[in-house]
């Protein structure tokens, strides 16, 4: 089975250039490797590997990820994305391939992180690294079992290509493009099962450059998933959930925050997108605009 790999990455030159090394210790080749970026800024002066491929093109994860997509010319059998700070176990495509092969039903699944940087400073490249080498010292056949979800964590997913080959990532959520991974993976369950395995594993860095500023990530808090509520990709309860929970930790720790958030912008970006709300402006492309 044919996997093939797709990396959207700006600002993180280090983190994405890695990948190459990554990719020569899988156990599985991939058959593909497409770096999107959108600019040279975010690789490493002189960086060359003739095993990728490397795009520019307009900034933002669903573009970005859609020109990975579109670019792909050697007929997986699935693809695969990875944030840029991931660290994947050496069995990791194998795992990837081996589910898809043990569940024909499946067509869309995110891997078991033995660890998140996302709520915390992050992770850095040394402590992922040595706890890669500890799981994969283990040599444990890889667990295929599937357990439902309703969508995929975008910073390790994979999807059977026969069912996304004309499937696109939604462009209107621009720049991080906060919940397109699950609006592009709901998409999908009409076209079989959407879950996650233990089949692949990686740690997830956390890295904190590169990220969009904190009162246009607060504005797509708001924005995104009511725009996915009306799209009809996101239960009203949910996105309710995720808005509420975001507005009240935003708020209440803006005067003591975690030194790699933006609270006081976060919450800003928040009240700016319900103005915009009752004004009938609000729109998650606003972002663009300020």
């Amino acid at each position: 089975m044919k996997v093939a790999i797709v990396i959207a990455s700006v600002g993180r030159p280090q983190e994405l250039a890695r990948w190459a090394d990554h990719c020569r210790r899988q156990t599985l080749t991939p058959c593909e490797i497409v770096f999107s970026i959108a600019s040279d800024a975010d690789l490493p002066a002189g960086f060359h590997d003739n095993t990728v491929t490397v795009l520019r093109g307009p900034k933002g994860s669903s573009h970005q990820r859609n020109s990975g997509l579109d670019a792909l010319t050697s007929a997986p059998d699935v693809v695969a994305f990875f944030d840029d700070d991931y660290v994947p176990s050496r069995r990791c495509l194998e795992g990837i391939a081996r589910v898809f092969e043990a569940h024909p039903e499946l067509v869309g699944t995110t891997g078991r992180l033995l660890a998140d940087g996302i709520h915390s400073a992050g992770i850095d490249f040394e402590t992922a690294s040595a706890m890669i080498a500890r799981f994969d010292a283990e040599d444990a056949a890889p667990n295929l079992a599937l357990n439902e979800t309703l969508g995929t964590y975008g910073c390790n997913m994979a999807f059977r290509w026969s069912v996304v080959k004309d499937v696109r990532f939604d462009e209107r959520l621009p720049l991080y493009a906060w919940q397109e991974d699950v609006d592009f993976s709901r998409r999908l369950r009409d076209h079989g099962v959407v879950a996650r395995t233990e089949a692949f594993v990686g740690v997830h860095q956390g890295v904190k450059g590169g990220r969009t500023a904190g009162q246009k990530f607060g504005y797509s808090q708001i924005a995104n998933p009511l725009y996915l509520i009306r799209k009809g990709t996101m239960p009203a309860r949910d996105a309710l959930w995720l808005m509420t929970r975001n507005m009240a930790s935003n708020h209440a720790k803006a005067f003591r925050p975690e030194p790699w958030i933006d609270r006081k912008g976060r919450a800003e970006g928040n009240w700016r997108a319900l103005k915009d709300l009752v004004t009938g402006r609000l729109q998650p492309e606003r972002i663009l605009e300020f």
